[in-house]
């Protein structure tokens, strides 16, 4: 049960594409957004869509195969856990964010620019 104390999985689609960062050791992070939408229906019977936007981080292996198989629109299944940071903007103002770093990750769906399925770990 360790492994549910903070754990997230979302399905959804990439809102850009995969930003990649190498750094000088060799390791890779990729980061980019991602969109879950709910819809339910209101007391008037109408249609309502919420969209959440997430922020995803992955590293290594991950990094460099999410380069490869997504672009912005993939529909993907992520699984990882939370993660908080603080940092300071350009204007001085100290910032929060939250972002979800990836353990594992699914492509689903149609292949998009010619880019194959990948498989889970």
């Amino acid at each position: 049960m360790n492994t549910l104390k903070n754990a997230v999985q979302l399905i959804g689609n990439l809102g850009r594409d995969v930003e990649v960062t190498e750094f000088s050791s060799g390791n890779k992070k990729a980061t980019f957004s991602l969109a879950t939408t709910e819809s339910y229906k209101n007391n008037k019977g109408e249609l309502v869509k919420n969209t959440h936007w997430h922020n995803i981080i992955a590293w290594g292996k991950n990094a460099e195969l999410m380069a490869k198989s997504l672009a912005k629109g993939s529909k993907v299944a992520v699984n990882g856990m939370l993660s908080y940071r603080s940092f300071e903007d350009k204007a001085g103002q100290a910032r929060q964010i939250t972002e979800i770093v990836v353990s594992e990750f699914m492509k689903i769906g149609d292949s998009q620019k010619g880019v194959q399925e990948v498989k889970p770990f």
